[in-house]
Parts: structure tokens; sequence; C-alpha cells
């Protein structure tokens, strides 16, 4: 076999989930790290032999998390270059091929050091940049966060963090209605970096001003922010009902009452939603205690909460998890949920042309899921398998 040879892989049989519908017997090529071709037996595509047999699995895009902030035991606020390394791999094994790493509240120093290892690694083609969740966010809303360490959004440290990350800043997540809040969600836009409104006490009026002012994003939308009330909506109404705004939600049944998912689905509808983890170091792990920044973290029963306090602390969840359960539990079709999964996100973090959907030129980035149960079987990266690759028989000469 050539080196040539082993660059292209073809899969065969496979449910294919396209941005224009649900291919069944579907043929996807694969050379180098690209997707050549997609084919089906109604188009003339025709199985060959070395083909994989894929029958009984559906194959959908590499999933996209703009929010998480460790797994495997390892966390990337801890400013270590192998724990990031491991959370990234323990994430791209539950079918995350292109993820963000959020950073939590730190000393705004550390922060900073902790951005300069995280870039290296965004440099490297492991990560597709950084996420800065606090400092900059509402002691009345800061769930897992030191409160101590808390600081208002002044422009100027906001830009010291993000420059810090040396043009691979992507999201930085602050509450509106702080002193500086909204000139730094202007500063941001104008910086090409995406201002989240997250962990936030601000009213309906002041977040519609931070979507004015250039904000685009709702982190863990529900969590970490007031609750609606019929005479003061506050910041989910109008995050919810404004067009410009993308809604993180998590969906791992501990965040979210399924309805309430169910709620925003309706309302933004599934090309403004991007499902995310908020997954800390004990995702893909057992139960526990593990560090998420200063604090500590009690895993039990797959629920991470704080040791002093008993806050939810992030998940446990990885986005194969909240996949299976945009389907099996929300009812959502295969499309919504790779839309909400793969192509929302992409298209926010200004990825779409290489990732967040099956397409020809794209690269190799796919996940297989038994078609019955929808449990991830496989997961290529760009082009390569990362697991489950050698589970597929081959297809026989007739």
């Amino acid at each position: 076999m050539t080196t040539a040879d082993r660059d292209r892989i073809a899969l065969a049989g496979a449910r294919l989930v396209l941005p224009g519908g649900v291919v069944e017997g579907g043929r996807l090529a694969v050379e180098g790290s690209r997707i050549a071709a997609i084919t089906s037996a109604a188009s003339g595509g025709e199985t060959e032999p070395g083909d994989l047999d894929l029958t009984g699995h559906t194959v959908v895009p590499g999933f996209v998390d703009l929010h998480v902030h460790g797994g495997g035991g390892a966390s990337y606020a801890s400013g270590i270059a192998e724990e990031a390394l491991r959370a990234a791999r323990t994430h791209l094994e539950h079918g995350t091929t292109t993820t963000i790493a959020s950073t939590v509240t730190g000393e705004i120093d550390d922060v900073a050091r902790q951005a300069a290892v995280l870039s290296e690694l965004v440099e490297d083609g492991v990560l597709a940049g950084i996420h800065f969740e606090g400092p900059f966010i509402s002691r009345n809303r800061c769930g897992a966060h030191r409160p101590d360490l808390l600081r208002d959004p002044d422009p100027a440290l906001v830009r010291k963090i993000v420059d810090a990350a040396r043009g691979h800043a992507k999201m930085v997540t602050l509450a509106p209605e702080l002193p500086g809040g909204l000139d730094s969600v202007r500063m941001l836009a104008d910086l090409g970096v995406i201002a989240a409104v997250g962990h936030t006490d601000s009213d309906y009026a002041t977040t519609l001003e931070a979507v004015d002012a250039g904000a685009t994003v709702a982190t863990h939308l529900f969590n970490a922010m007031p609750a609606i009330a019929h005479r003061a909506p506050g910041p989910i109404v109008a995050l919810l009902e404004d067009e410009r705004v993308t809604v993180e939600l998590i969906n791992d049944g501990v965040h979210l009452h399924p309805s309430v998912l169910d709620l925003a689905y309706h309302t933004a509808g599934a090309d403004r939603v991007a499902l995310i983890t908020d997954a800390m170091g004990a995702a893909g792990m057992g139960d526990g205690r593990y560090p998420l920044g200063p604090l500590q973290v009690q895993v039990k029963d797959g629920v991470a909460r704080l040791v002093e306090g008993g806050a939810i602390a992030g998940s446990t969840l990885t986005l194969d998890v909240a996949f299976k359960r945009s389907i099996t539990v929300n009812g959502l079709t295969l499309n919504q949920a790779v839309e909400s999964l793969s192509a929302t996100p992409a298209r926010l973090l200004g990825l779409a042309d290489t990732v967040g959907s099956l397409e020809t030129g794209k690269l190799a980035d796919l996940v297989v899921l038994d078609s019955d149960s929808y449990d991830l079987v496989a997961v290529m990266r760009h082009g390569r398998w990362i697991l489950g690759g050698d589970t597929f028989a081959t297809v026989k000469p007739a």
C-alpha cells in the first residue's frame, strides 16, 4: 500500500447528515486532511472494494465547543501545557474536534500567564482560541468564581488579558451592567473578539444596550443570571429575542430542565443555539474532588458542585452526550442537532469555511454514531482516526 493509498479513506453505507438534509447509504471520501467527495446511491455513487462499511451508522461533522474549562482530570486554567493537552484530548475522544479553552476568574496577571500558555497550543493547532470567563462578572451571579477576585470590566484590564492571548482571544464573558461594561463590549467588538453577556445581574434594557454595543453571545443562558419575571424580563428575554445573539445552552439534564431548553429552541431556533459543555476537569472521569481555577469542586453522581457553598460548578458533560440528549430527550432532528453542535459555533468563531459541516473541501472532522442508539462509535480529525476507525470492516470485491 502506498502513502497515497493510506491518505485515501472512503466511508460507505452510512447515513450522512449534510447541510441540505440527511442522505441514507451515502459515501464520503477523504483524501489527506480533507473531504474529497460526497455521493449517494441515488446520485450514482457506488461502493468500491476497500471502502469502510459503515452500514448502520450515522456520520455527523465534528463537534465545536465554545465553552469548556477542562476534562480528563485536567484544567485549562492550570497554566500547564500538559494539562491543557490532556483536557483537549479527552473531549476530542468524545467528538469535539474543534475546541476553545475557557479560563476562570483569577488574578489578572495569572490569567494573562494562562493565556500565554494556551496561545502556544492555538498556534500548534490543538485549540481554536481562548475564552475568558471572568473576572469581569457580577458578584451577585458569580457561581463557581471566587468573589474576592472579581473586577469591574475596566477596558484597560480587559485589553490586558486579550493582548496576553497574542491574537487568539475569541471571547470574553462579562457583566455589562458593571462600570466599564458597555465600553468594554464596544472595545471587544472593535478588536474582533466576541463579547458575551454572562454571570450578570443586568436588566432587560441594559442587556439590549450591550447587544447594540456589539455583544453577540449569551454565556450559558438561564444560568448565572436573573430569572424571567413578568414585569422584569431581565437578560434572558433580551438575549433570546434578539436575532444578533447566539445563546449557549448546557444540555446535561442538570443545568436546564428539558422544557427550558425546548423553549430556547422554539424562540431562537437551532441556528442561534450553541450547545456547550462548560465542562470542568471531571469530564470523562469519575466522582471525586477536582480543582476549578483557585476553587475546589466535589463531583458526586456526575454533578459538580463547589466544596464550599455547594453551587453548581460547571459540568462533567461531553458533547457526544449532549448530542444524544438533544435527539432522544428534546426531540431535535439530526440537522437541528448538527446545527447547534457544529455549524452554529463554527460560524460564530469564523471557522465555517473549514469545519462545522460535511462538505467537499472542508476538513475531514467526523463523528460516527450508532444509528439506533446515537452512541459515539468513532472520531476522525483532519482525516486521521482518533478512535474507533479499526472497528469497521472493509467492503470486499464483488
